[in-house]
């Protein structure tokens, strides 16, 4: 059996490559939407892609489930359970839809559908056994129901698709998916899970790649609580403290569950000089992307421009600045070359961002004034300010400069009702990169925002120094 793990360190996203190394075919578990690296993958071994599957209705990426299937021919196999609320919608009309115990086999390889609720009612995790090694399973894709260290978070459908309360029956569902179905496994199957630390997903997930299920049962926050049958102390537990819900995971969840366009092929970049795209920029036809270091737009930056300051975190940063839903815009992109404009294309289209059209090399000619900062004393003597912390909820609670108010940058632009009309906006984070992000988004709607000059970890230390 072959088993290759295909991680997106932008999103802290896996997905799954298993093939069956006798009959040469394989299938992929929650693949990511640029999907190159799994056709590539193919081709290296030998081995053809004749399934997909999903383990739920993702809300933190968009599914490259659909994308698979079409460049591949693959058979697409999604989930029958959670009930009607919860079926996957016309996109999926060729699927074969599986309900807990449907076996998928190929060649010695045999997955089994697991329904494991609590993070989503129609969630499935998948056994995986080879049966050239062994009769029984030895691998358990967990999707977003078991990580390491952690759980899948059952307060999402309350955070961001519009659910009413339903945390509380995810919690018990989880409860007893690791009651039923994950202890009762032997202490040697190896967990294989959809998302690493960094992900929103769960509230504090390990940075190892797996785990087992002898080391969750042991070692695991969770497992007192089980082991007392405790299931009220172990809901209560789950539910505090988990992190802000990024906005773009409502749009996401929708989509993904009646089924992402399929882009096929798609064209080059195109290289814009700066005599080129100078007048779209001046008429707005088409938006900036800035890849500079945040602080080097301090000196000089272009009117208008989003800021995305790490290409490792391309995807995320353009979730959070930019509502396809509600621009339509081309996106225009800072790059060396073609291969990089591609590669920022890629991250983008992970989150359904699919309108970075082309790239230019040339800046200096784009470039007029810096954009607005502040620096931490100038923040002490300022009058009619409104002080945004733009960090998660949990980095607020753990200490902020007095008078912020905490919006998360990852939904600062779905909840301008927050902000005020008519005061300076000053926006702070740990490094200042997601206050760069926002304060970018947040210029394009119209307000008035600068960026501070620090952070807030330099703000104590001045503050502490003062004292």
């Amino acid at each position: 059996m072959l088993l290759e793990h295909i991680y997106d360190t932008d999103l802290a996203q896996g997905s799954y490559f298993i093939g069956c190394q006798e009959n040469n075919s394989a299938i992929v578990v929650d693949p990511r939407r640029d999907v190159q690296v799994y056709l590539d993958m193919a081709e290296q071994h030998g081995m053809d892609i004749v399934a997909v599957a999903e383990t739920h209705i993702h809300a933190d990426y968009l599914s490259g489930t659909l994308e698979l299937a079409n460049a591949t021919g693959a058979q697409v196999y999604v989930s029958d359970e959670g009930g009607p609320d919860w079926t996957y919608g016309s996109g999926f009309d060729a699927a074969i839809r599986i309900k807990h115990g449907h076996q998928i086999v190929l060649g010695n390889i045999t997955v089994e559908a697991v329904h494991t609720p609590g993070h989503t009612p129609e969630h499935l995790s998948f056994l995986i056994t080879d049966g050239a090694q062994s009769t029984q399973p030895g691998f358990m894709l967990t999707g977003d129901f078991v990580f390491v260290g952690d759980l899948g978070r059952p307060d999402l459908l309350d955070a961001a698709a519009g659910g009413v309360d339903t945390r509380f029956a995810g919690a018990r569902q989880l409860f007893a998916s690791l009651r039923d179905h994950f202890l009762p496994l032997p202490d040697y199957v190896q967990v294989l899970p959809a998302h690493g630390s960094g992900s929103a997903c769960g509230r504090a997930l390990g940075a190892v790649p797996s785990t087992t299920v002898g080391y969750e049962r042991n070692f695991s926050w969770w497992a007192p609580y089980l082991e007392s049958n405790d299931i009220d102390g172990f809901v209560d537990e789950l539910l505090s403290s988990q992190p802000d819900a990024h906005a773009y995971f409502g749009r996401m969840k929708i989509q993904n569950r009646q089924g992402p366009k399929i882009l096929g092929s798609l064209p080059e970049p195109v290289h814009f000089t700066a005599q080129e795209l100078k007048p779209l920029l001046d008429q707005n036809t088409k938006i900036f992307i800035d890849t500079r270091e945040y602080t080097a737009r301090y000196n000089t930056a272009v009117t208008g421009a989003l800021s995305i300051p790490d290409a490792d975190k391309a995807g995320t940063h353009i979730a959070w600045a930019y509502n396809p839903e509600a621009e339509h815009r081309e996106l225009v992109v800072l790059a060396d070359n073609a291969t990089q404009a591609r590669e920022y294309r890629d991250h983008f289209i992970r989150v359904g961002v699919d309108t970075l059209t082309g790239y230019t090399t040339a800046l200096e000619e784009l470039l007029g004034d810096g954009v607005p900062t502040m620096t931490i004393e100038e923040l002490q003597s300022a009058d009619d300010v409104t002080l945004i912390d733009v960090r998660n909820n949990s980095e607020y609670a753990d200490g902020h400069i007095p008078g912020a108010k905490q919006l998360a940058v990852s939904r600062l632009i779905w909840h301008t009702d927050q902000l005020p009309n008519t005061s300076t906006i000053v926006t702070y984070c740990a490094s200042g990169r997601r206050a760069a992000v926002g304060a970018a988004a947040l210029r394009r709607y119209g307000y008035n925002v600068v960026e501070l000059k620090g952070n807030y970890e330099s703000w104590a230390e001045q503050t502490a120094q003062a004292a």
